[in-house]
């Protein structure tokens, strides 16, 4: 018999409900951004509970995650900032990290889309993980949108759903 999903002799820190947070800096401009930006929220919520955050600036991001200078209570979540000079993955293995964090963190897990100067190296030394979404340099917004999808298709990837067909490199 199982309670609220945890079966009996099981314990509750045994079984994580993952939570994500996808923080972005600054205000939505383009209304197709925000649509997008709702949309994938909405689909990525089936799997996993999720909130889309607009911050006014890098500090509030810091103040969210418990890693502002002067914060007591330790760390509030597990910070990775999508930066170009982060660690790039296939779908595959970022679905991977999405599976693995989900099995043994409790915190957490905030992705992070700087305003269109990036992130300051205070942020960067206060981040867990640095990923990013390519070499190619995307617009803050359209990264947003890029990395909201790319959470979608982990979990889509994770649950064995037709969205991600194990789509092959290749011309």
């Amino acid at each position: 018999r199982s309670v609220g999903g945890v079966g009996l002799g099981q314990k509750l820190t045994d079984c994580f409900v993952m939570k994500i947070r996808i923080a972005w800096i600054g205000k939505t401009k383009e209304p197709a951004i925000a649509s997008l930006t709702e949309e994938y929220l909405k689909r990525i919520s089936r799997y996993v509970p999720v909130e889309g955050l607009a911050l006014r600036q890098e500090a509030a991001l810091l103040e969210m995650c418990g890693r502002s200078p002067g914060t007591k209570g330790g760390t509030k979540s597990t910070l990775a900032l999508m930066d170009s000079r982060g660690k790039e993955l296939s779908s595959e293995q970022f679905a991977k990290f999405l599976g693995e964090y989900q099995d043994r963190s409790p915190l957490p897990l905030v992705f992070a889309i700087g305003g269109a100067d990036g992130f300051s190296d205070t942020a960067r030394a206060a981040a867990q993980h640095t990923l990013s979404l390519g070499k190619m340099t995307l617009q803050h917004e359209l990264a947003r949108v890029v990395l909201l999808e790319q959470v979608y298709r982990a979990f889509t990837i994770l649950k064995g759903h037709p969205y991600h067909s194990g789509h092959q490199l290749g011309c």
